[in-house]
């Protein structure tokens, strides 16, 4: 890790107490920095909260939202629960993958957009419901799916 990396770092540790209750919270401020859980920021968050590195690596793996490859700055997750997959999930995700050149699980090579599939939001009404960097777009037609995200 860079200098400011670490420095970065050292502020989302100065707003926690240094114990094991603070680990989800630092987790969560680290992912949202980087845009996943780096491997030495993982070891800096156990050194600090005195928990061990398979605590932390425990709890990264656990969550969904949690990741510890890069993603891009722009997260982009399209529903496929069982409305959605009516609605015509599987069309809206053609059309990502196409315009994106990636296939979900998968990053472009430019560090801007990740694209995952999600089993259910609850946002059934809506459907198909695509999410943007946590803005949710429903009733999404196909031929829209790429301007939201560009959009965005």
């Amino acid at each position: 890790m860079t200098r400011q990396d670490l420095t970065k770092l050292t502020a989302i540790f100065d707003h926690y107490p240094t114990d094991a209750g603070s680990l989800i919270g630092v987790l969560q401020d680290i992912q949202r920095e980087f845009h996943y859980l780096p491997r030495e920021a993982m070891t800096k968050t156990a050194e600090t909260l005195g928990v061990p590195l398979s605590k932390v690596y425990s709890v990264a793996t656990f969550y969904n939202a949690f990741s510890l490859t890069p993603r891009g700055d722009t997260i982009v997750r399209v529903c496929k629960g069982t409305a959605c997959h009516i609605k015509g999930a599987d069309l809206l995700l053609d059309q990502l993958e196409s315009g994106l050149g990636i296939k979900p699980g998968e990053t472009t090579e430019d560090m801007k957009y990740t694209l995952e599939v999600v089993n259910c939001v609850g946002a059934c009404a809506m459907a198909p419901v695509m999410i943007v960097n946590n803005k949710y777009h429903g009733n999404v037609a196909c031929n829209r799916a790429l301007k939201l995200v560009k959009k965005d």
